[in-house]
């Protein structure tokens, strides 16, 4: 048996018949169309309204995304108090807050910032990356250190 076009068809069970609906009560599927009765969904084009109006309900429901989170991190700061307390007078790097346990990481520097009505006696030569605020570094020169 030679195989042609004419003689080609799908295997048994691979096509099935299709259901058709509105066609009459004889049918079947006559009436309501397999549809129920009335509402939205019995409607033609009723579903899309539907889909619509879930969606919105649902992005009313899910909660706001408050703020953003910056891409750059933020330097550990250290109370000028704090500092004075746990650091000798003499020269100081950022190595010298981690080996004392101030901060837990060096990735994005150290910054003293101020405590009000302290008054700082230790002289202090900061260098390597340590930031201030105006405040500290003009209580740290007075003190008779230096900021580089």
């Amino acid at each position: 048996m030679s195989i042609s076009l004419s003689s080609l068809h799908p295997a048994t069970g691979a096509k099935k018949k299709i259901k058709r609906i509105g066609r009459g009560n004889a049918s079947g599927h006559g009436t309501t169309a397999t549809r129920g009765t009335k509402g939205q969904r019995a409607r033609s084009g009723g579903r899309q309204g539907l889909r619509i109006r879930g969606m919105k309900r649902m992005a009313l429901a899910f909660p706001k995304m408050g703020g953003f989170k910056s891409k750059y991190g933020k330097t550990s700061t250290v109370t000028l108090e704090v500092f004075s307390s746990k650091v000798p007078s003499g020269a100081v790097t950022p190595k010298t807050f981690l080996r004392l346990g101030l901060v837990n990481g060096l990735k994005n520097g150290v910054k003293i910032i101020d405590s009000q009505d302290f008054k700082l006696e230790k002289k202090y030569e900061l260098s390597g990356g340590v930031f201030v605020t105006a405040a500290v570094r003009e209580k740290i020169e007075k003190a008779g250190g230096s900021v580089k």
